[in-house]
């Protein structure tokens, strides 16, 4: 496992995620751009727990397929069926007009879910991923 890249996914998932929030203090809200960053951070934990694996993440967006593979690795991924399953939609759809109806719900939803899968994927890593990258990894 190269630390060093699995961070630069940890911290390009944890970029979309802060993106999304500040997102939220805009008027009127972007409501499909902040749900599209959602399933993007949810993505990047995925791939990034993958690399942490010593696996090389499939090239897709499909993150019902993406935590599937994770559950082959380690079987608590299971309880983020739910949330990879809501989170799916928003991977493409939101890009473009009239493809997907969000409410501020959904957006709401996206965020908790983005969140809960960021802090289980972190809580399985197990650097410090706020070091520098080693020099040994570089």
């Amino acid at each position: 496992m190269d630390k060093a890249t699995v961070k630069e996914w940890l911290k390009y998932a944890s970029n979309d995620l802060e993106a999304a929030n500040h997102l939220l203090t805009l008027f009127p809200l972007k409501l499909e751009i902040i749900c599209y960053l959602c399933q993007q951070s949810a993505e990047k934990m995925l791939k990034a727990f993958w690399l942490y694996s010593d696996a090389f993440p499939p090239k897709t967006h499909d993150l019902e397929l993406l935590r599937s593979k994770c559950e082959e690795i380690d079987a608590s991924f299971i309880e983020l069926a739910g949330e990879c399953i809501r989170l799916n939609d928003y991977s493409s759809q939101p890009r473009y007009p009239f493809s997907l109806e969000i409410t501020d719900e959904d957006m709401q939803m996206a965020i908790r879910d983005s969140k809960r899968i960021s802090a289980f994927v972190e809580a399985l890593i197990t650097f410090d991923i706020s070091d520098e990258p080693d020099s040994e990894s570089q």
